[in-house]
């Protein structure tokens, strides 16, 4: 692929930029890093999933763009934070409030599976990546600083404490000013993170003196093995340095903190890593989601109406634009992941690395079609009240009698996964014929028109049948008017899919019956309160 002609897919695009950096360097070839942080006082959400999906997209173009070059991607867990709060979300709260403070992974397992907190949000994190089958190195603060492998780094961020210091104590209010310091001693007597007043540093010992908050007595100790650990700011720039991290995304929150980071970075002689600033998520409302409250969608809500590619699709999609993420969102993103899937085999080489699915299957996917998409399947489950797969496969036979769960897997795993999210969302309310002027007599021209197509007609055939009785009854200015109608009467939902498709899957004689119930009054009978 020449360098130029996927300029404009933002995961080329960001791999370019990384590449031509590296190229100006004059240092000896080694991997290249790419790197995502993850906060274990959490169990993991979202927001981790589409920062190591995004960053898996840029560190596979990067591959192509630069085969020779080595890359790995590390995931890396802030384990060795004090625990500041108590997650509302896991059990035994009154044992976790006795280690407020305490590193992760020296406080109980609130869940009793692991040796500690920390141990079971780590063993959940990684047990989230590898259902997603990301390739990832896994690394624990908590190892990097207690077996020394942050030693060297740990004590360049001594000897650079003033100029630390000076980046960060600008963006301090007055009173916090008086007692920050970037390192955090962990005190010898109750093993908790202490945010303490150090008096001394001294980096010919490698070693801090710090008023200890609780007795006011002045404590020396080594900021190495696992002695201190440093403040997030000092201590995202010191794992840039001792990592060698080439990429890091981050959202647009950190903006602020990016940019000191890079500062410190440059403190302790080290590049910063190229960066990429994504949007944060929306909810229903337009308000930020936030882990605390709960607002927004969970990895665990999206899989239960739709299959993880089309998450990661999502991700892919306009990583630099604010999106709602919530539950309506669900059926246009499989949609347009049908789309591409089904557009893939008859693309140029170029077209197919500008294919969203080829960054989401790693330039590799599945070979395979989808002949009915999302919307269809949910109108059908709706209309059909359908209650397991095999009911639906019914209708899905009539319309392609060679379909089968095991040739079109995606289609069998959209099926249940229709009848969840039709249970769960979708509530109709059909509207009588005789409320629209002519709508009676709309609807049984339109049954006479169906029976008397020939058997088994097209969906397009049918679509055309739609449009040209549409003109008939509302004029050609007003045929969108004329699909709401059908919709409404029929289908009980305000707007749905391709009507001559939905026709085609659900079958004339189905159709045929349904505007007889709709003629009756039988489906306005069936209304469900919102």
């Amino acid at each position: 692929m020449a360098e130029s002609s996927n300029h404009s897919i933002w995961p080329f695009n960001e791999a370019q930029r990384l590449l031509d950096r590296l190229k100006k360097q004059s240092e000896t070839v080694r991997d290249v890093v790419f790197e995502t942080g993850y906060g274990p006082s959490g169990l993991p959400h979202i927001g981790t999933f589409g920062e190591v999906v995004r960053t898996s997209m840029v560190r596979h173009a990067f591959s192509v763009l630069a085969p020779d070059r080595p890359c790995r991607l590390i995931c890396f867990s802030d384990d060795m934070d004090g625990l500041r709060k108590v997650p509302g979300n896991v059990p035994q709260q009154d044992m976790l409030r006795e280690h407020l403070n305490k590193p992760l992974m020296d406080i109980p397992d609130p869940f009793g599976k692991y040796e500690s907190f920390g141990a079971h949000n780590n063993a959940r994190l990684r047990k989230f990546l590898d259902r997603f089958g990301f390739e990832y190195e896994f690394a624990s603060a908590t190892e990097h600083y207690r077996s020394g492998r942050f030693d060297e780094t740990l004590l360049k961020a001594l000897a650079a404490y003033d100029d630390i210091m000076a980046i960060i104590l600008p963006a301090l209010g007055e009173e916090r000013r008086r007692t920050y310091s970037p390192f955090l001693p962990v005190c010898s007597e109750t093993g908790t993170v202490l945010m303490a007043q150090v008096v001394v540093q001294d980096s010919q010992a490698g070693t801090i003196t710090y008023v200890h908050p609780d007795h006011g007595r002045e404590v020396e100790t080594p900021v190495t093995g696992g002695h201190c650990k440093l403040q997030w700011k000092a201590d995202w720039a010191m794992r840039w340095v001792a990592l060698g991290v080439d990429y890091e995304m981050s959202g647009k929150d950190l903006m602020d903190s990016v940019r000191q980071s890079s500062q410190i970075c440059r403190a302790l002689k080290g590049t910063p890593p190229e960066g990429f600033s994504y949007e944060l998520f929306l909810d229903k409302n337009g308000s930020k989601i936030s882990k605390s409250i709960g607002n927004g969608l969970t990895i665990e809500e999206w899989l239960r109406y739709a299959p993880p590619e089309s998450l990661s699709l999502f991700m892919y999609q306009n990583p630099r634009r604010a999106k709602r993420l919530y539950f309506d969102v669900i059926p246009k993103t499989v949609d347009n992941y049908i789309s591409h899937l089904n557009a893939f085999p008859n693309q140029t080489p170029d077209e197919q690395q500008a294919n969203p699915v080829w960054h989401i299957h790693s330039g590799k996917p599945p070979l395979t079609s989808c002949p009915v998409n999302y919307s269809l399947l949910l109108s059908l489950a709706a209309a059909s009240r359908a209650q397991d797969k095999a009911m639906l496969w019914g209708f899905i036979r009539h319309y392609k009698p060679d379909a089968t769960p095991e040739t079109y897997p995606l289609l069998d795993d959209l099926a249940g996964h229709a009848i969840i999210y039709a249970q769960d969302f979708i509530t109709l309310h059909y509207t009588a014929p005789h409320d629209y002027d002519g709508g009676t007599q709309a609807l049984e021209s339109l049954k006479e028109h169906l029976i008397a197509l020939p058997e088994l007609p097209d969906a397009d055939t049918i679509q055309t049948l739609l449009f040209e009785l549409g003109k008939e009854v509302y004029g050609k200015p007003r045929l969108r008017e004329w699909f709401g109608f059908l919709y409404q009467t029929l289908l009980g939902s305000s707007a749905g899919a391709r009507f001559g498709t939905f026709i085609a899957l659900y079958g004339v004689e189905n159709t045929v019956t349904l505007i007889d119930r709709a003629l009756s009054g039988e489906l306005i009978q069936n209304n469900q309160v919102p």
